[in-house]
């Protein structure tokens, strides 16, 4: 995939619930803290979840 995850969640971060956004953000935090890289699966797994929040209506 081209796209970077998190540049992707900041594009979508004013339709997304407050409480939703700072989740997959502590989520991710955690994630890089632990070695984690920025484009590893589970950065793009926490994409899906924010895109299936906003295409859910779940969004503002």
């Amino acid at each position: 995939m081209s796209k970077n995850p998190i540049y992707e969640i900041n594009n979508i971060r004013e339709q997304l619930p407050l409480e939703v956004l700072q989740d997959i953000h502590q989520r991710i935090a955690d994630w890089r803290a632990s070695g984690g890289n920025h484009d590893d699966p589970y950065v793009w797994q926490q994409l899906r979840y924010a895109e299936n929040i906003v295409r859910l209506g779940r969004g503002n």
